[in-house]
């Protein structure tokens, strides 16, 4: 008797329990199943140089996904002066440290108001979209141009390589984000070079409607 009366508590129990885990089950599925990381790998542009950090577009652009819901983090890695060397340098340890689902390299200016060889540009941004792959993570180029006075055959070879790296590797290419502000003088600092406060929000806007469909894209593609 003992026995039967125990077998009863038993089944009793489980059937208390399944309801429970059904509801738990539906809880979770009612959350966001995926999320997505942005590493921003990047140089002075995207480091708010001369404002705050939280002035700059990419603390914007976080805010502006944060408002909407919209389940995109930014990991900030730009740094002023950055060139494509010290990019390639920091990026393993950055891949590692946060494990970004996404990565933008917004890299190149630098090395080429500096006048660095173009083909090395081309190799290290090459293995920095290698390293970001084979870390599982979807890569964009952001494009970069750099004055006319450095020669039109430069120039030409320094924007054609954004160009030829997208293509090489099947990967999105970002349009050069200040090619509508730059020629504005209103809008930029008085070194010419640099987006000045006004210039942040137009610049988050940009790559709002650029980044925003693809990131999304590549997350729904996941589930």
């Amino acid at each position: 008797m003992f026995f039967k009366y125990s077998n009863v508590i038993t089944f009793l129990f489980i059937l208390l329990l399944i309801p429970t885990s059904a509801y738990s089950d539906q809880h979770n599925d009612a959350a966001p199943a995926h999320s997505a990381k942005l590493l921003v790998l990047g140089d002075s542009l995207s480091a708010a140089y001369g404002l705050k950090q939280q002035q700059g577009w990419v603390s914007l652009l976080q805010n502006k996904w944060h408002n909407e819901q919209i389940p995109i983090e930014i990991v900030n890695a730009a740094v002023s002066g950055e060139t494509t060397d010290g990019g390639l340098a920091r990026l393993p340890r950055l891949l590692e440290q946060h494990s970004p689902t996404h990565v933008l390299l917004e890299l190149g200016g630098n090395d080429g108001l500096q006048g660095h060889n173009i083909n090395k540009v081309k190799t290290n941004l090459s293995s920095m979209v290698e390293l970001a792959q084979n870390a599982g993570a979807k890569v964009y180029i952001q494009e970069m141009q750099i004055p006319t006075n450095y020669g039109r055959r430069y120039t030409q070879m320094f924007t054609n390589s954004f160009d030829e790296i997208a293509n090489q590797y099947g990967i999105e290419k970002i349009p050069f984000f200040l090619e509508h502000i730059a020629l504005k003088p209103e809008l930029m600092q008085n070194d010419g070079i640099h987006p000045n406060l006004e210039a942040q929000p137009m610049i988050a806007e940009f790559m709002y409607n650029a980044l925003t469909p693809l990131v999304l894209g590549q997350v729904a593609l996941s589930k």
